[in-house]
């Protein structure tokens, strides 16, 4: 016999004599609980929630076992024109629920509404949609007991490196058999020794919470293979298991944390896989469609669509708020992972009166005991009113600066004006972040992510090949900014062959001696190529996966030895932005720009190509911090070799050239003639060492 049991904790809760559930619904009539055999396949009890308290449903079952399989029927007005579109003839997945058991069956059935039906959404789909929807899962609270992580080194290294779960490690044949494209196998001691070599600190993961394919894309035989489109935000992705199950995860950040590694997640808490008024009815919307999302002001039957994805979550709202603050705790203290890459946070900043940094969501992160101590990395647009917010986020979170990969990939492609760019970005875009107390790493620096072309395809492809997404090439970015240096595509001449390499281990130099936070998008440290795919959301084939066999390992050597210069040498990534102001100790600016021949630039010529930058440590340094050693850098972007002169010495030290694009594997040398011969198309960097080492 169901009983009242309580409403503080939301979701299904065993306490070891039954299990408590709760679910918040403001304008249900009724709840009721469904409960189902093992297989999931037969609907063994319909139970309705016995007590309401405030906006909260709630009941109290006892007995009932670990592993019981159940959903939720919601009751009230189908009146998509006022915003409601209850319809207990679809059975509702637990928005709080840990596991899921089943998959998503593309049929009408998962339809609020009769799709045959003249009057679409504005009809009353009466199919029972439980055969077709996987069922939520009574969690053995065992599995998810809050963890005790252990502490990450205090390293200078800062490199994040994105990745998807499976495309990471599906072809990667030194990762054994089972663990292939799992969760397990991001952590497998082969993967442990590449982010070791690379130097990586973080692994930022595309979307793992709990997603469905959209039925278009099933149509056309494909899946979402990026994953952001959530409809579980506390339960892991199945089709991502190993052999461990759920167990898995939490083990593979355990594992990696113990190796000095974090791992960030993904997170897309502006949309829900249910899309606008002609999507499913899955959980969200059969619950309380008025709640959870934003509905258009006088015309609430249609969503607001801030992500471009249909629907957009409505943060505004204290139990939409409070889910997602559940979810990222969930995430920190019980699976253990160190942080959260917001994507398009712009919408989770969206008030009635547009973006505000210092909204609900905001406030309520940054004043959170646990969350406000994690990695906080905000995507600063969406497609909405006002959406592109780089540099306007609270001051605890970095962001994806896009303006420095187009920069970045404009300056290596030849473009007028594009020195003037690089030179705000090789310093951290202080125009826009040097603001509030930010720090100089507030910039997430990238030339390449999960969304658009690979490093190699940016070398190879001055236009988008999309043709294998099956929307007529239309999809994804048209701007590249990309050179395919004289062949669209693969390539059997030599000369277009260096010269593709070449271009990669310039643009690779350059983030990694940019001010910022560098991240490295998984296989570009290869030359991974997608065919010149820029939008490989639906390829979960070879297309999406990372190929190993054919990776260029001197290229990875090359990275390596990028990350460990850039960790030796903290000038290179400093917590104060520099602006050439004079330095206390020593009254010498704190970053000098000059030509080859030591004098300043000419900033006003829109051609100029190549100069010559270095960097000390701040003219406001952090107290109590080194004064770091000054790290000297030469940009030869012309086509042809230049001398450079070389700033002089401190006492008892000489310059040596650590970095050199164009000998790649050279090993250090001294300057000791005053400048430096730096090859056509080439970074050098340079650093002080004593004399005679």
């Amino acid at each position: 016999m169901i009983s009242a049991g309580t409403p503080h904790r939301l979701g299904a809760h065993h306490t070891g004599a039954g299990v408590n559930f709760a679910v918040f619904s403001e304008h249900a009539s009724k709840i009721e609980l469904c409960l189902f055999s093992p297989d999931g396949q037969t609907e063994t009890a319909r139970i309705p929630l016995p007590e309401k308290s405030g906006p909260v449903w709630h009941g109290f079952v006892p007995d009932l076992a670990i592993g019981t399989l159940y959903g939720f029927r919601a009751h009230g007005p189908f009146a998509p024109e006022q915003g409601h579109r209850f319809n207990p003839h679809k059975l509702l997945l637990d928005p709080y629920t840990r596991e899921v058991h089943g998959s998503w069956q593309p049929v009408d059935a998962l339809f609020g509404y009769d799709p045959a039906n003249s009057a679409k959404d504005l009809s009353l789909g009466t199919e029972d949609s439980g055969p077709y929807v996987p069922k939520s899962v009574v969690s053995d609270p065992a599995l998810f007991a809050p963890v005790t992580p252990d502490p990450l080194p205090d390293t200078p290294c800062d490199l994040i490196y994105e990745a998807h779960v499976k495309g990471l490690t599906q072809e990667c044949q030194s990762v054994p058999d089972t663990l292939r494209g799992t969760y397990e196998g991001i952590a497998s001691d082969a993967m442990i020794a590449h982010y070791q070599r690379l130097g990586v600190k973080s692994v930022e993961l595309l979307p793992v919470h709990a997603l469905v394919d959209e039925t278009f894309l099933q149509g056309r035989g494909l899946t979402n293979y990026w994953g952001y489109n959530s409809i579980g935000f506390f339960a892991a992705e199945p089709r991502y298991f190993g052999p461990d199950g759920i167990k898995g995860f939490r083990a593979m950040v355990a594992k990696l944390r113990r190796a000095g590694i974090s791992v960030i997640l993904d997170v897309v808490y502006n949309h829900t896989a249910e899309g606008d008024q002609n999507g499913p009815t899955l959980c969200f919307r059969g619950l309380d469609n008025a709640s959870y999302y934003r509905l258009n002001a006088g015309q609430p039957r249609y969503y607001a669509n801030d992500a471009g994805t249909g629907n957009t979550l409505d943060l505004s709202h204290p139990f939409v708020l409070r889910m997602v603050m559940d979810s990222l705790r969930f995430w920190v203290e019980c699976m253990g992972v160190s942080g959260f890459r917001f994507d398009l946070a712009t919408t989770l900043g969206r008030e009635d009166h547009g973006f505000d940094p210092r909204g609900g969501f905001f406030d309520a992160l940054l004043q959170d005991p646990v969350l406000s101590q994690v990695q906080l990395i905000a995507e600063p647009w969406d497609i909405g009113p006002g959406g592109y917010r780089l540099g306007e986020f609270p001051y605890r979170f970095a962001e994806w600066n896009d303006r420095y990969r187009d920069t970045l990939r404009r300056y290596w492609r030849g473009d007028d004006h594009a020195t003037q760019d690089l030179a705000a970005g090789l310093l951290g875009t202080a125009e826009r972040f040097d603001r509030a107390g930010r720090s100089a790493a507030s910039s997430v620096n990238f030339v390449t992510s999960h969304d658009g072309f690979t490093l190699a395809d940016v070398t190879r492809y001055s236009r988008r090949h999309n043709q294998a997404n099956k929307e007529s090439n239309k999809d994804g970015h048209h701007a590249n900014y990309s050179d395919n240096c004289g062949v669209e595509g693969p390539s059997d001449d030599p000369a277009i062959i260096a010269k593709r390499a070449q271009r990669q281990r310039n643009i690779l130099a350059t983030l990694f001696l940019s001010q910022g936070t560098p991240m490295l998008l998984a296989g570009d440290e290869m030359g991974n190529s997608q065919g010149g795919n820029n939008n490989a959301y639906c390829q979960d084939n070879p297309i999406g996966w990372i190929n190993w066999a054919g990776g260029d390992q001197g290229l990875a050597d090359f990275v390596a030895r990028l990350s460990a210069f850039r960790s030796a040498h903290p000038a290179l990534h400093q917590k104060r932005f520099l602006h050439g102001a004079p330095r206390a100790q020593d009254n010498l600016p704190d970053v000098v720009w000059s030509d080859f021949q030591g004098e300043p630039l000419e900033w006003r010529d829109p051609g100029l190509a190549s100069f010559t930058l270095v960097v000390r440590g701040a003219a406001e340094m952090p107290a109590g911090g080194d004064d770091p050693a000054p790290v000297f850098m030469v940009f030869n972007r012309d086509g042809d070799a230049q001398d450079a002169v070389v700033p002089p010495a401190q006492d008892g030290y000489e310059w040596v050239c650590q970095i050199d694009t164009f000998h790649p594997s050279a090993a250090n040398w001294p300057v000791t003639d005053g400048f430096i011969r730096v090859q056509g198309q080439t970074v050098v960097a340079l650093a002080l060492a004593p004399k005679g080492d």
